[in-house]
């Protein structure tokens, strides 16, 4: 959980509640914290779960005391992402944001083989978060060590994949797109690296979109290319909704 803290005072009541935002690539999932809490003058805002900078799709944005109590609920359900692999590389971040360290030949992949793959990392499971993640020892995130050198080994947390769909494979560049529906806490750039070592050849994430949280989908969410362009301001206050509102979406008592 994340929450932004100003000195401004708290906002009319209209200004508290929820927003579904399609975070854009290049963008931290702190940007958008911060631009929401500019326009609406809020003291507490916060997201339900952090996206990396080179990952776009929807993030849970709450407003207001009332709904940034709501965090973990909002947190608590399944996730969904389109995920794009590139196989045959592997990088110190396990994504293109890190340096290459190794390269090896791709095997031909047939269908049946991919899917096989995937069926093995499908179900419980246990995984430890990277070294270049937010996960905390100490107090201090894990990728402020790495980028120091230090790498921190965490305990491994069981997660759950409870579905791995092949989507498509391009036997040219190498590269493997999979929709993952998952538990929260799963880092799906470990499971591109773990897919890479059983299909022998090693793998990084590329490319991430989560397209679902719990109830929610990126195609009910509001651009967030758009909270930066003229008008932004209004278009955020059009789409949001109350914390009733969501937490009946999410099936539980409103607060």
């Amino acid at each position: 959980m994340v929450l932004e803290q100003a000195g401004e005072s708290i906002a009319p009541g209209w200004s508290e509640g929820v927003f579904l935002v399609d975070k854009p690539a290049g963008l931290t999932s702190f940007a958008l914290v911060r631009r929401i809490r500019r326009f609406l003058k809020i003291k507490k805002v916060g997201h339900a779960g952090t996206l990396d900078p080179f990952a776009t799709g929807l993030i849970i944005i709450c407003a207001g005391r009332e709904a940034t109590r709501c965090i973990e609920r909002f947190m608590a359900g399944r996730k969904i992402y389109r995920a794009c692999l590139q196989l045959g590389v592997e990088t110190t971040t396990q994504d293109p944001e890190g340096e290459v360290v190794t390269t090896a030949p791709v095997p031909e992949l047939s269908h049946e083989a991919i899917t096989a793959c995937l069926r093995r990392h499908t179900g419980p499971q246990l995984q430890a978060p990277p070294p270049f993640s937010a996960a905390k020892y100490k107090g201090k995130p894990l990728y402020a060590y790495a980028r120091k050198g230090v790498v921190i080994e965490k305990e491994a947390k069981p997660i759950e994949i409870f579905d791995l769909e092949f989507c498509r494979y391009d036997p040219l560049l190498h590269q493997l797109e999979v929709e993952v529906c998952c538990s929260r806490g799963t880092y799906v750039r470990v499971l591109a690296a773990d897919i890479g070592k059983t299909l022998g050849c090693g793998a990084h994430l590329i490319a991430l979109r989560r397209i679902a949280s719990g109830p929610f989908r990126v195609e009910q969410s509001l651009s967030g290319d758009d909270l930066f362009n003229e008008g932004g301001g209004e278009l955020l206050c059009a789409s949001r909704r109350s914390i009733s509102e969501m937490l009946v979406c999410l099936g539980q008592a409103s607060v």
